[in-house]
């Protein structure tokens, strides 16, 4: 099995997965995924449901940590990424949902079908019920970011930080923009659906040509 290289730092437990001797159970779902120079690529531009399927029992605060590199496929003017988290089942094959599960996204659409997404730059906040059923529960207008998508910025790794308290469903997504990662966007899964249990997380993209590494940093 290829050697997975993102990491989820687990901070309910004081330990971190990416410490273990073994990486957490994984497999590459859809999509055309490759490994070079300790990045893990996905080739596909024209994949609208690419996704890697990692095994990671979650519970309590969790911590997710990633950077992501654009690598190309956003000249149609549509591209997006994102992260089901908790999710308590996984489908190994092209699917919309990640069984039950919340997706954390970030697009840019320049002619959205869906009237509630903002055109442009955006994040949306997914419940997942099935594989195939998905409901929007959130949206956040980035638009005051879309100066930052120059070529030269394009070029470097973004780093995300992810922190959810599984017990009390408080989300923090850190601003990437922010050199500090301090400041944050907030906001509460619905007490009914506390506490969050799951043991598999999955990366996707849509549209677009990404690729992912371990650690935090700006740096190529």
């Amino acid at each position: 099995m290829k050697r997975l290289v993102f990491f989820l730092l687990v901070i309910g437990m004081g330990m971190s997965l990416f410490a273990q001797v073994q990486l957490p159970e994984h497999s590459f779902a859809s999509g055309s995924w490759t490994e070079s120079n300790n990045r893990l690529y996905q080739n596909d531009a024209n994949a609208r449901l690419a996704k890697v399927n990692i095994k990671a029992p979650q519970s309590g605060s969790m911590l997710y940590e990633f950077n992501a590199r654009y690598e190309s496929g956003a000249e149609d003017g549509h591209g997006g990424f994102g992260l089901h988290i908790f999710a308590d089942n996984v489908y190994n094959g092209p699917s919309w949902g990640s069984g039950k599960s919340w997706l954390l996204w970030l697009n840019y659409d320049e002619n959205p079908s869906n009237n509630a997404i903002p055109k442009g730059l955006s994040a949306q906040v997914y419940r997942s019920y099935t594989n195939s059923r998905m409901e929007l529960v959130q949206n956040i207008d980035l638009n005051q970011y879309v100066n930052l998508l120059t070529p030269e910025n394009l070029t470097y790794s973004v780093p995300f930080r992810i922190w959810v308290n599984g017990d009390t469903g408080e989300v923090r997504v850190y601003d990437p923009t922010d050199p500090d990662l301090a400041s944050y966007f907030y906001f509460n899964i619905d007490k009914k659906d506390v506490p969050l249990k799951g043991d598999w997380v999955a990366l996707r993209t849509n549209g677009i040509k990404l690729s992912f590494a371990t650690g935090l940093g700006s740096g190529m």
